[in-house]
């Protein structure tokens, strides 16, 4: 009888590029103050490294293209798009760049860094969980991590809203970013 154990940290130290196409880099607002709104980037790319042996030596960037912003609505997409929130022709990207990688346990890390929306720099820290390592069918070794962080949408200079005839506004001035990354190691 054979088994099979899953490998460990050290042993997944490489060069990794995020598998698009398996990943999603998404937001969740809430509306006029009742419900959720989810969306998603579509087009982005990423890649770090992981020192299995000092995770402190690891590190990760990404990289959004604003105008892939997708809630599955149209009209609400382009308002996005625009200077009242994005302003995608101005500021064509958002970016990650980690500046510090600590291993809290054996599933869980933070990932500080700096992120850009609308040329605006400002530290955050993301808690991810490790999803565990495999190997696919094509022979690519993967691993995933899942995480999310909460942000201010002011501090990034993202102002814009509508007061509600009944209090509140339109648009959360929290949004949390979700990120769900399958990544592939470079050969």
């Amino acid at each position: 009888m054979s088994t099979t154990t899953s490998p460990t940290l050290a042993e997944l130290t490489g060069t990794y590029t995020v598998d698009v196409a398996h990943s999603t880099i998404g937001f969740v607002a809430r509306h006029a103050m009742v419900t959720k709104v989810r969306g998603a980037f579509n087009e982005f790319e990423g890649a770090g490294y992981l020192d299995g042996g000092d995770v402190s030596k690891s590190h990760v960037k990404v990289t959004i293209q604003a105008a892939s912003i997708d809630t599955r609505n149209e009209q609400r997409d382009g308002h996005l798009r625009s200077n009242d929130f994005l302003d995608m022709e101005k500021y064509p990207t958002i970016t990650f760049a980690s500046t510090s990688v600590k291993q809290v346990d054996a599933e869980n890390f933070q990932v500080t860094g700096d992120l850009t929306i609308k040329d605006v720099t400002k530290p955050v820290t993301i808690d991810f969980e490790y999803q565990g390592a495999a190997t696919d069918p094509f022979g690519n070794h993967r691993i995933g991590f899942e995480g999310s962080v909460a942000i201010n949408r002011k501090d990034w200079n993202v102002t814009w809203n509508a007061a509600l005839e009944t209090g509140g506004v339109l648009v959360s001035d929290k949004i949390t970013l979700e990120f769900e990354i399958s990544a592939i190691k470079n050969a």
